[in-house]
């Protein structure tokens, strides 16, 4: 998919988007659930468990998305 992006089919379940960042122990995950939903992950250090986690809908995916892409603009 691209450097420091790296998918994992998730059978029965959908997709899950592993994310790189600057730091070795620092990834954010995305899973994309068939349904729509969708889950954000991140890790701070090298446990399995994640430091936060946040279940989001489609609606609210586009938005987060939106802002992180900087193509949100209020009117």
């Amino acid at each position: 998919m691209g450097q420091g992006v790296h998918v994992t089919d998730l059978p029965g379940v959908g997709k899950r988007y592993d994310i790189d960042l600057e730091r070795e122990d620092e990834r954010v995950s995305v899973v994309i659930r068939s349904g729509g939903m969708r889950d954000l992950y991140v890790f701070t250090s090298r446990s399995a468990d994640p430091t936060a986690v946040l279940e989001l809908t489609e609606e609210q995916a586009r938005k987060v998305g939106a802002v992180l892409s900087a193509t949100f603009f209020e009117s």
